[in-house]
């Protein structure tokens, strides 16, 4: 059976703003499913030739990415940028393009410049799936975001969530609005006046560090200074003392409430060492969720 341009876009992951609350609720419920897989080795996806191309840096995305896929036993090919015909001066869309003749089935790519990937998307006739987008979005780490507070809590609906840290610049924090909105949860930003994106304040008002603390999920963002072109007028201690989750705010959170952050953590300014490895902390069981949730993404990408 050859793909149509209708089925290759609804195979295709490039955000959650347009994707169907019924839609992110079935990549869960199979996420859910390869979880709870003994096997470690599943030949569902055997003879399908998947490309990661990664135009950004990366660690936990693209292992991720990786082991999903192997996982599902597809045939992997790692591209990574600084060792390509990029370096030369190769465009991105002429990468893609040569490794979609080349008789790929998928591509997962991550990119620095916004828009781009829907212009690919639009161009190439494979399944793509977004690994993370400029400013843009970042679905998959949206979705196991998600998958753990799922896992926590039962429910989306009714929770509320505070996302706290460089809002401005992180594709997490707007595909996790996206998503938990069209999942019922109540989301609220926190950031310095440096870090804020205006544009999503219609969306989700921002609020004291006092008031943050108060929700059912508290997710921290890393402090993106990559992105800051013009440097950010803070230094780390003076983060950590009016945003960072410290030790003495960790101690004064509900019971209930859960810590999280996407990674890589910028220990003692976005959030205390201590607090990293603490009962309340699902930094890690966030990785873990990663590979389920890339599971099931690349089977809704490949499986016809």
């Amino acid at each position: 059976m050859i793909l149509t341009a209708k089925s290759i876009r609804e195979r295709s992951l490039l955000g959650l703003k347009d994707l169907a609350a019924s839609e992110i609720e079935s990549i869960l419920d199979r996420a859910a499913h390869w979880d709870k897989q003994e096997e470690k080795l599943v030949p569902v996806l055997a003879s399908r030739f998947v490309a990661n191309m990664f135009f950004e840096n990366s660690t936990r995305t693209r292992f991720s990415f990786e082991m999903a896929e192997k996982r599902l036993c597809a045939e992997v090919l790692n591209f990574a940028a600084a060792a390509s015909s990029v370096a030369k001066g190769e465009s991105i869309y002429d990468t893609v393009r040569t490794l979609e003749s080349m008789g790929i089935d998928a591509g997962v790519i991550r990119l620095k410049p916004e828009g781009v990937l829907a212009q690919l998307a639009e161009k190439v006739k494979v399944p793509l799936v977004n690994a993370g987008d400029g400013n843009n979005e970042h679905p998959t780490q949206a979705l196991l975001d998600l998958y753990t507070m799922r896992q926590t809590f039962g429910s989306l609906k009714g929770l509320n969530v505070s996302i706290i840290g460089d809002i401005k610049h992180s594709r997490v924090a707007r595909s996790n609005l996206w998503a938990l909105q069209k999942l019922g949860a109540n989301v609220k930003f926190c950031a310095p006046d440096m870090m804020k994106a205006p544009e999503l304040e219609a969306h989700a008002p921002y609020i004291s560090i006092n008031e943050a603390l108060k929700a059912d999920v508290v997710m921290m963002l890393r402090v993106q200074l990559e992105r800051h072109d013009k440097g950010i007028d803070m230094k780390a201690e003076e983060y950590r003392e009016q945003f960072g989750l410290t030790e003495e705010r960790a101690a004064k959170l509900n019971p209930s409430t859960i810590i999280m952050h996407p990674a890589p953590v910028n220990r003692n300014v976005e959030i205390d060492d201590a607090v990293v490895e603490s009962p309340a902390s699902r930094i890690f069981p966030q990785m873990s969720n990663g590979v389920p949730i890339r599971m099931a993404v690349m089977e809704r990408a490949l499986l016809l």
